[in-house]
């Protein structure tokens, strides 16, 4: 277990183990970036000569190890680039490469910029994921992360950064157990062991005297189904891991704003009838990402106090082949009444959520937010590390700008007037659940949503890109789940309460 702390300290005369700092591009050769002033001067005029000798650039991934020999207290000098600018998102990506090249020791020092609030929490946060690993069900081995992590800042001592110091190691904590979540394989996390999962972390959070309101609500399929989730029962009809949906519930005494957060939780997708090739499948454990997001984001809010209150809903379903799947052509009742023809049993996502939508928006929030790793359309549209934002054009803006303060990267995407005419396209049902219209995929089920939304002020996060990280470590990021979407909705949250 990693402790951290926030202290104003010399990294030159520091002891620790390993002392990291940041380099920085210049049009003139790589340079020390702030917090790496005192390292420096130790180095005087052998500095310039010895980055290039290592060869060291400042460009943005580079990690370089040098032993000091003397010339700082620490043994160990850890070079990691930012890059040509200093940003936060600069910050939080190299403390995540120094997380990942610091071998066996047991004391780390982070002398990365840290001027600000914002940097202050870069670092940590970049470190603590940076550093994640899963290894459930790997043999126990040595644990070789660092016992203490020492993040070096002129602003230690101010209540401001040591606030967005604590808030930051909740946030990280959230993402990492959202990752948790994601990389656990999907026959030991069905539906209903992912309800046991959060039923646990609810107990955990709530025993104790100063424990936050938090409610916890979850219901099995047959209470799905007297309540009018056709698209949860649907989707999970084929499964012998039946549907559930949870529902988490925090509300803080003098909460003046409702935001109500849905989350996809396919724990495993076949693609049902209109099967996947195989090779498609490999990842589909990741399909529960938007649901673990709104869970943890959830947890992590009612942990930071904040004062707004939150709703997430998480419909959790397994979409399988059986003889009792829902085929091509079927006629699903939603929540609420609406039916919606189903023709592509792999575009399942849409259908959990718009039950869980319907429910969110009965209860009046003031804002609703889903995240779903929901169309290839939006991977092709935007890659493997943005997310598409759809919705009205206050909520998108505000989410957007939400992500930027996280650290997290969006992009804004339209819903056409069109698309509503390919939604309410059926011939037998009141909405078409998908059309085989090659263009524009992800802004047809972004208008299926809506249906379900009414005039609520609403945000859809496709998630779909960077949910799972299937290459290798970048930055913050680690290989497999990467608990996107938890900052900007923690952090969107936090917006609210202080509105």
């Amino acid at each position: 277990m990693t402790s951290y702390t926030l202290r104003h300290a010399n990294p030159a005369k520091t002891r620790t183990d390993a002392v990291v700092v940041g380099v920085l591009q210049a049009s003139d050769g790589p340079v020390l970036a702030p917090g790496g002033e005192e390292v420096a001067a130790a180095y005087g005029r052998k500095l310039g000569p010895m980055l290039s000798t290592l060869g060291v650039t400042g460009k943005a991934g580079e990690a370089v190890k040098v032993p000091t020999t003397g010339t700082v207290t620490a043994p160990l000098l850890v070079l990691v680039g930012l890059g040509a600018e200093v940003t936060p998102v600069a910050v939080r990506r190299a403390a995540g490469v120094a997380a990942r090249n610091i071998p066996n020791a047991s004391s780390v020092a982070l002398a990365l910029p840290a001027d600000d609030e914002a940097s202050v929490a870069a670092a940590v946060t970049g470190f603590v994921l940076g550093g994640y690993t899963y290894t459930a069900w790997k043999k126990p081995s040595k644990d070789t992360r660092p016992a203490e992590v020492g993040v070096l800042s002129p602003l230690a001592r101010t209540d401001a950064a040591k606030a967005a110091f604590e808030r930051a190691q909740v946030v990280a904590a959230a993402v990492a157990a959202t990752r948790d979540l994601v990389n656990e394989p999907p026959g030991t996390l069905t539906p209903a062991l992912f309800a046991e999962a959060t039923t646990t972390a609810h107990a955990e959070l709530t025993s104790g005297r100063k424990a936050p309101a938090l409610t916890l609500e979850v219901f099995d399929e047959e209470q799905l189904a007297e309540m009018g989730c056709g698209g949860i029962v649907g989707v999970g009809a084929a499964s012998d891991a039946p549907p559930r949906l949870v529902k988490l519930a925090y509300a803080p005494e003098g909460a003046t704003t409702h935001l109500a957060l849905v989350g996809k939780g396919i724990t495993f997708d076949s693609g049902g009838l209109s099967i996947k090739p195989a090779s498609s499948m490999n990842t589909m454990k990741c399909d529960m990402a938007g649901a673990a997001a709104v869970v943890q984001a959830t947890l992590a809010v009612a942990r930071l106090g904040l004062p707004v209150r939150v709703t997430a809903w998480a419909p959790l379903a397994e979409n399988m082949v059986s003889g009792s799947a829902t085929r091509p052509g079927d006629v699903l009742t939603m929540r609420g009444g609406s039916t919606v023809e189903v023709l592509n049993t792999d575009a399942e996502g849409r259908l959990v959520l718009a039950d869980a939508l319907a429910l969110a928006v009965e209860e009046e929030p003031d804002v609703v937010l889903d995240v779903a790793t929901l169309t290839g359309a939006m991977m092709l549209a935007l890659g493997d590390k943005v997310t598409g934002v759809m919705g009205d054009d206050d909520t998108v803006a505000a989410v957007v700008a939400a992500g930027e303060r996280a650290g997290e990267a969006h992009w804004p995407m339209p819903i056409p007037e069109e698309m509503k005419e390919r939604v309410r396209s059926s011939k037998v049902a009141d909405l078409a659940q998908h059309d085989w219209v090659r263009w524009g995929g992800g802004l047809f089920a972004a208008a299926f949503l809506r249906e379900f939304v009414g005039d609520v002020d609403w945000a859809h996060l496709d998630i779909a890109g960077p949910a799972y990280n299937t290459g290798a470590p970048f930055g913050d990021w680690t290989s497999g789940g990467t608990g996107v979407a938890v900052q900007t909705l923690v952090e969107y949250a936090r917006t609210l309460a202080e509105d």
